[in-house]
């Protein structure tokens, strides 16, 4: 419980800096937060063999950046999804059990030294994890898996306009992944098994926002991961799959109908090798509402 308030503490405070005019004067920031929901539903007396469907999907894209210093940038980045869809029986029409679809917490903080240089040096931590791990619904096991990176190197500004960027980033990664397992032989007979993974290597992050046109934003993220250690290297069978590079690259398209409706068109790419030898692929298009908070 202890670091479950700890882990809440630290989620909730870029949220607190960014409301908080009056203590972080200068800060440029922004805050977009976007909900989008479709439903179908179907009487017991239909006949055609369709099934209703209700889904919805929550997103919040907060970041704040400022100069601590005259030569220390610091930028913080917090990217929150969480969503759920519930389905008819074909037959009955009954309804079933809210199904999560969507779930991931990122946060991630970046302080840079820029003194004119051909690159700036920084220090990078992030977070990843998700609300909660569902696979077993009984057993519900929170903020699981967890993974931490810290990382150091240098970054270069390619491009920077506004609330618009390229910007890349090289350094030495250090990770540490903790996660419940679930070894389950009924309701009333399972054990919970805590792991921590840990591997250290090289890390290359890439991040752009580009204004496409008057009503079309780009928002991408490139992160490649090669690994010279990891703690798993005796427990894979033999194999040297951790030495594989891993990828994470998330695209999000938003073009802008009104003042609050927007199309939305979010892909991820994923490969690590540890987990399966293919890529994992996901695509979501929805037109939901988005309010700009700051």
């Amino acid at each position: 419980m202890k670091q479950l308030c700890i882990l809440l503490f630290i989620l909730l405070l870029p949220l607190a800096a960014i409301a908080e005019d009056s203590t972080f004067v200068g800060w440029k920031k922004s805050l977009v937060v976007d909900l989008t929901t479709t439903q179908t539903g179907y009487s017991d007396s239909w006949v055609g063999g369709e099934a209703g469907s209700f889904n919805w999907v929550s997103n919040l894209n907060g970041t704040a950046e400022k100069f601590l210093s005259p030569t220390f940038n610091y930028r913080s980045a917090l990217k929150v999804s969480f969503g759920q869809t519930v389905t008819q029986d074909k037959e009955t029409k009954d309804w079933g059990d809210f199904e999560k679809s969507t779930d991931l917490i990122d946060w991630e903080n970046v302080g840079k030294i820029k003194k004119g240089w051909a690159v700036d040096p920084y220090l990078a931590f992030r977070l990843e994890t998700q609300f909660f791990d569902g696979r077993v619904d009984t057993m519900k096991q929170y903020f699981s898996p967890l993974k931490l990176t810290e990382s150091i190197g240098v970054s270069k500004e390619f491009y920077k306009k506004d609330k618009e960027l390229i910007m890349s980033r090289l350094g030495v990664a250090f990770r540490q992944t903790y996660k419940s397992v679930i070894s389950m032989v009924d309701t009333s007979n399972y054990t919970v098994i805590d792991s921590t993974i840990t591997d250290d290597g090289l890390e290359l992050v890439t991040d752009a926002a580009l204004k496409l046109s008057e009503n079309i934003m780009y928002t991408g993220k490139l992160t490649l991961f090669k690994a010279f250690f990891s703690s798993e290297k005796d427990a894979v069978g033999g194999n040297d799959y951790w030495k594989a590079v891993d990828v994470n690259f998330e695209n999000i398209f938003a073009a802008k109908i009104s003042k609050v409706i927007t199309v939305i068109m979010y892909t991820q790419l994923l490969y690590d090798k540890e987990i399966t030898k293919k890529g994992r692929f996901k695509e979501a298009i929805a037109v939901g509402f988005v309010f700009n908070m700051i």
